[in-house]
Parts: C-alpha cells; structure tokens; sequence
C-alpha cells in the first residue's frame, strides 16, 4: 500500500444532467460533469457561465442608498467640501480605497485617504480619527471595505457635523450605523441582485453610479481587490475577474506595473493565481507589519519612479512578513509538539509575548494545514494583560458558533464559521483552550480529524487529451465557489517513474491506462517513487494542465497525493548493503523480522534502528501482529511453514524480501534418483567403502560434491540400507522396499530446496504470487459525495 495524505471525496455527478450539458453546449463530458458538479445543470445557465464576459453588469442604482450617496459626493464636489476616503488595511480595503480615491479625483472632488493602523487603531473607523478628520475640515466621510458595525462613530460624526456615507460588504448586525447613506449588498428591501460583493465590488457599484457608466478602466483593481478577500467566484463576481484579468493583462498602471516587476511576473499572462499569489500578499504586507498607506499611494502613484520606490518597500516588507511568518511558525510547531499534542488536543490554541498580530493569522492557517486542527494564535501583550488572535478551522467545527459559547471569556471578536479574530485576557486563555476542546472532541469525530481532498470527479485517461483540457479553461478563473478542478486517476499503471530536481525531492512518471498516457510531474512528492512497487496499480488526484516543451504540446497532471490501495512486495534479494535501502522505507513503520538469531549479528540494531522481532516458534509467527504494517523479512526462515504461519490471512501494507542466507546451506539442485541408484551399485559390488580414505577419489571420479556423498550416505543410513562406523560403510540385507522420500534427511533437503527455490531464486511474479495467495485482501472504498444541484 501507499497511504494517500488526505480522504479523497469524489463527487458522484448526475449522469443524465452531465450528458445533456454535453450536447447542448457541445463541449466534452470532462467539463459538462465540472458544471454540474459546481450546481449548474440547466444549459442556459451553463452558457451564461461559461460566456460570463457577455454578461452586463446590475444596475448600482438597486443597490438601497445609492442615489443619496451619488447626490450627496456630487454635491460635495460641486462645493469643494472636503471629503475623506476610510478603508482598511487588507488588499480588499487597499483596492477599495484605491478604486474611490481614483473616482474622486478624476470628477474634481477635494479628497485624501485615511487607513488605520492596525496595531495602535485596530479595524475598523475609531472616534479618535474622526475627530482629527473633523479638525482638518472634512465634511464627508466616505468608508471603504469597513463601517458597517460602526454605530457609535457614526453618532460621533453626526456630533462633530460630518456626513457619513458607508460602503461595505461585512456581515450586517442587529444594529445599523446611522450614517447619511449605507451602500451594502445585502441591505435594504429588496437587496442588491448579487450580495457576495467584496469591499472592492461595493465600491466599483459606487463608480458605476457616479460615472453614470461602467468604469471598465478600474477594473483591474476591482478584480485584485475581489480575488484577494476570497468572496466566490461566481455572478457579478466572476464578471468582475474575468473581465478585470484582462485588463490586468494590459495595465499601464505604475504602481501594478511596478509591483509585479518586484515580483517577477508578467502581467500579460496574469491570471487568478497571479494575484492571489504574487500581489495580494505583497499589498497585504505593509498593513501586517506597519502601515498599509505605502500600498494604497504605490497603486495610487501617476510615475514609475515613486511606484519603483514604493513596490521596493513593499517587497521588502513581504520579505520581512514571510521571515517573521516563519519564525513564529516555527516557535508555534515547537510549542505545539512540546505542550499541546495534536493527539491529545482537537484544538490548539497557543500564544506568546511578542508574536506580531498582523500575520499570526498566516500563521494559524500554517498550524490547521500542519495538523489538521481548529488553531488559534495569540499575541501576548503582558503589560496589558491582553491576548490579541487569529483563528482557523476545519469542516465540522463552526468557530464562530463555539467562540460564541465562549463569549464571557472575550472582550470582543467576531469572524465566521471558518475563520475568526479575537481579543480576550490572557488570563483567560487557558479556559478557553479547555472549552473550546471539549466542544471539539464532543463536535467531531475521528474521522473528521482527517484531512480530506474533495475531486470534482474521476477522469478516465481516454477522456484527458488537449482539447478537454483546454475546454476547462472555459471554467476560469477559479476560486471560492469555483475552486480548480482535482481529478482522479484511478488504478492506473506507473511507468518511467523518476526523481527529478537538484535534491531529487520531486516526481516524474507516465500513467498508463487502458492504452492511454498521461505523463505526471508531483513537486514535492520525489519520496513517492520509493514507494512503487513493480506491478502496482497507482492512483493519484491532482490538476490536468497542458504541458508545452520545445513546441511539443502534450497533457499532464500535477499530482498532488497518490495511493496504492492493495499490498506490495518490494524485492531486497540480493541487496546486501542496507544502508542503501533502508532509508527509503516509510518512517516509523518498518517492522523487522529474523528467523535466525546470528543474523542479529550480522546487521547491528544501530543499523536498522528499530525493533527487531524474532521469531523461532509457530506460536510466535502467529502472534505477530502485521497487518496494516511494512514488514521487513532479513533472513530466511528454517522452512516456508514458518513464514506462512507468520503471514497467512492478515494484512500487511508492504513487505520487503531481503532473506539474507548462508549459500553453503543449500545444494544448487538435489541428487536424483540415478544417482542414488549408481551409488548403491558402487556400494554393493565394495560391501564396504571406507570414505575417509576413498571419498575424494569417488568424489573425483563422478564429478560429485562432498556434500553431495555425505548427503547420500546420509540417506542410505536412514533408511537402514548400510551402516557406518568409523568411516567404513558396509551395506546391510535389506528386508523391506523402501523409499527415499522416507529418509528424514531426504526429506528436509526436499523442504529446503522448495524454500530455496520460493524464496531466494524465484523471479518477483513468482514470489508475489506465493504471498498473493496467502496475505488477506482487505477492501478499499473512495468516498463518494452526490454533487450539489
């Protein structure tokens, strides 16, 4: 066997609702059973999918409030008032700011930004800025990506004389900010159209509206903005990045441009994972570590030199985010190991004094990945007495709704099901670990504390070729709601496995099936080609691509887990250096097995650094427990009714066929019977041979072996036909018709000619199949979900 990392959850689509997909549309079964797997099932809307970029936008105007805003910016830019853009720190509320700032200038408006910071400030609008914004004459605050729980500085800007305009996307509360004009998607009766807007999108409604035209320009922000703050990916939203990659693509913006050379990537070919890989975490690393105005003034900035300056901070500091990320990472795994087992804890909840706030989120996403546990990472503030955090989750555990039980123990927090922030007493910080671990180990069960992999279906490599896979594209740009697309291939036949990479550490095969090929390439996954045995059906899930190479255009599959889901015999004979092998063993599973005690000799426990079991009686062998196990047999056993003993009916995961034996033990073949016949001849013409004296001349003369001779007389002594003393041999009457077979000598050399032949000079097919009929075959199911509809 070769165990996968995670569950693999197939989805199981309907068959009838993927083939009318498939004519009606005309496209192939591959991404009709995509579509349906992702609740499309009607073709119209399907097209529509498919073809977003022919889409219009909805109408900002049925967003509740937008006239009043548009009226009351319009009147502020008419009168000159000045007006303050308030965002916030991430890469959504970055773009927001950005996209507003952009509309504002461009129609006239007196207007500067304002994004606090999020160690002295916190998220959010706060009483003290506004008053400063008061004091510097503003008259209308305009938020961003934020406000929307802000009650009581709404009460301070209706005191100090200010409008307050609010634009925002976050979950709405009981209580509603009474601000001049709330622009949300999901408030208001009817709500907007379409109410999963990132902060970004709400503001490009805005743009649309004070425009009177879609700002197509902007969209290039919009959609940077959209894919950072991971809102799904489907309706206006996937309107949104498909068209707005494109403008990405031919962005002449300096601060993008800039920003994505320090990067290095190109944006003609940006797509999805450009931005959420390379830009996103680059704006989002000023506001983690300092301040996020560098980033909102680099994609603000109208000249490559202050955009060269400023995406030149901005990657230095992402070079710093990513060394503290990996510092506290690691001070976090230790603390982890040291104090909080995962096997003890369904939730880690940990914290330290100095560990930064601003990525200690990262670093709570690291810890769930690692462990696959609920985590939560706090930042100690001992003066204060405060603990300051981030938290992530798993399927089956909803964080907000188990944060919420734990209320009394914060000062405040807020988040969703899989994610949340908090701030609470460092006092307090044991209690909540406790409740918060009981309700785990109460919510979930074991099998839920295993990773899981969802596979959008299995794919038959007679179906994978250039055009399926390039008819997937239709079905980008990918993300929430509409992740990538992971395949299985299924029992598939591995060939030209290599290691590839300056350290080997990564993987490269073809996979055969039913006559068709599939190369595959799994970074990262080198280790796996130790763990293919001859003959063995591999499965594997990953992402099918188009692999291009000196013009050569060919389908390829990044693997991201394999399995074997049966046994496998890994053939050691004759490898007598186990330093040469036994590292390639799976870590912490081998299980040792001698027959013979001087082989404990022959390979020291420090080479094998494991225990080693013994096994010299049937009870013993019986006894072992194996199953599920990598089983390394080193030497050979006294006689194969041993080894069946040791192996029948159970189940191990693999096993290693060293058995390492003393050739002098075993003849190369077994005298045969004329042999015998002509040696007793010999003896009864002599009546008496002293062999002592003569057996090297007889030896000589046949062409026989000592062991040969001995061997014989062995047998002739046990079946009474001479008998020996002194070293003379003299033949006896014999009364009775005997046979070979019934000399105890004739007999074990018979066994150990067998065990030699099935163990030590059997091909591997001949040695699989004596275990194949002999190991137990457990049976191994994929999960299946019905897609959603």
């Amino acid at each position: 066997m070769l165990q996968s990392n995670t569950r693999w959850i197939v989805k199981k689509a309907d068959e009838k609702a993927v083939q009318i997909l498939s004519g009606e549309l005309n496209i192939s079964l591959l991404a009709a059973t995509l579509l349906v797997n992702r609740g499309i099932t009607d073709p119209a809307e399907a097209y529509r999918f498919l073809h977003i970029e022919k889409e219009d936008f909805h109408d900002p105007f049925l967003m509740q409030d937008m006239n009043k805003a548009v009226e009351r910016i319009r009147r502020a830019i008419d009168e000159q008032e000045k007006i303050l853009v308030y965002g916030d720190y991430d890469a959504d509320g970055v773009t927001s700011t950005t996209v507003l700032m952009t509309v504002l200038r461009d129609l006239g408006a007196s207007v500067d930004f304002y994004i606090p910071n999020r160690f002295t400030e916190g998220y959010g609008p706060n009483e003290n800025a506004f008053r400063q914004a008061a004091h510097n004459g503003v008259k209308l605050i305009i938020t961003v990506d934020t406000g929307i729980a802000s009650v009581h500085e709404a009460e301070v800007a209706k005191q100090l004389g200010m409008d307050l305009i609010i634009t925002d996307h976050h979950e709405i509360r009981p209580e509603i900010p009474s601000g001049y004009a709330i622009i949300h998607p999901r408030y208001g009766d009817p709500i907007y159209p379409f109410p999963d807007l990132a902060g970004v999108g709400v503001t490009f409604k805005l743009a649309h509206a004070l425009y009177g035209s879609v700002p197509d320009s902007l969209l290039d922000l919009v959609a940077v903005g959209t894919i950072a703050d991971l809102v799904p990916l489907h309706g206006e939203n996937r309107l949104i990045v498909k068209k707005g990659l494109r403008v990405l693509s031919r962005s002449e913006r300096p601060g993008l441009l800039a920003l994505s050379k320090q990067a290095g990537v190109n944006l003609v070919e940006a797509n999805e994972e450009t931005v959420g890989f390379t830009i996103a975490p680059r704006l989002n690393a000023a506001g983690r570590l300092y301040s996020a105005d560098p980033a909102a003034e680099l994609l603000l900035s109208e000249n490559n030199e202050t955009a060269e300056r400023l995406a030149n901070d901005i990657e230095q500091f992402n070079h710093e985010r990513k060394d503290i990320v990996a510092e506290i990472t690691k001070e976090a795994i230790e603390m982890v190991e040291a104090l909080y087992p995962p096997s003890e804890n369904h939730v880690l909840v940990i914290g330290k004094e100095g560990w930064n706030p601003g990525v200690i989120g990262i670093v709570a996403s690291r810890l769930t990945e690692k462990y696959y546990r609920p985590a939560i990472v706090l930042g100690y503030d001992e003066e204060k007495g405060e603990a300051k955090g981030s938290a992530r989750s798993i399927k089956g555990f909803d964080l907000f709704a188990n944060l919420l039980t734990c209320a009394d123990l914060m000062e405040h927090f807020g988040g969703h099901p899989m994610a949340a922030g908090m701030t609470l007493p460092i006092s307090k910080v044991d209690e909540l670990r406790q409740r918060l671990g009981a309700a785990a180990e109460e919510q979930l069960s074991e099998e839920d504390l295993i990773p899981f992999t969802d596979l959008d279906a299995e794919a038959l490599l007679a179906e994978v070729d250039l055009d399926s896979i390039k008819e997937l594209d239709k079905l980008a740009p990918y993300g929430v709601s509409n992740p990538k697309p992971k395949f299985m291939i299924k029992d598939a036949d591995p060939q030209d496995i290599r290691k590839i990479g300056t350290n080997q550490n990564h993987l490269k095969l073809t996979l055969k099936q039913d006559g068709g090929l599939l190369d595959g390439i799994g970074f990262n996954l080198g280790y796996i080609a130790d763990s293919i045995s001859p003959e063995a059906k591999l499965s594997v899930i990953g992402e099918l691509a188009i692999n291009e190479w000196n013009n050569i255009r060919k389908p390829q599959i990044f693997i991201r887990d394999a399995c074997i889901n049966s046994w496998q015999l890994f053939d050691m004979r004759g490898n007598k250096r186990l330093d040469t092998w036994l590292p390639l063993l799976p870590k912490n599973d081998a299980n040792f097995v001698v027959f013979n005690r001087q082989t404990l000799d022959e390979f020291p426990l420090d080479i094998l650094a494991s225990d080693v079991k013994l096994i010299s009686s049937f009870q013993e062998a019986k006894e072992l427990v194996i199953d599920g196990k990598s089983i390394v047999f080193l030497d050979i056993p006294p006689n194969l009714s041993l080894l069946e003993a040791l192996i029948e009916g159970k189940s191990p995961n693999r096993i290693y066929a060293h058995f390492s034996h003393d050739q002098a033990q075993f003849f190369k073949t077994i005298p045969t019977r004329e042999h015998f016949k002509w040696y007793y001849a010999f003896l009864a013409k002599r009546r008496t041979f002293d062999v002592r004296k003569y057996g090297k001349d007889l030896e000589a003369y046949r062409g026989w072996s000592t062991e040969t001779v001995q061997f014989m007389t062995q047998v002739f002594f046990e079946l009474e036909f001479v008998t020996i003393k002194e070293g003379v041999i003299a033949i006896n009457q014999v009364k009775m018709k005997k046979d070979l077979s019934d000399s105890p000598a004739y007999q074990q050399k018979q066994a150990d000619i067998e065990l030699e032949n099935v163990l030590v000079y059997s091909s591997y097919q001949e040695l699989k199949q004596w275990f194949e009929k002999r190991v137990a075959h457990p049976v191994y199911h994929e999960e299946e979900v019905d897609a959603w509809t």
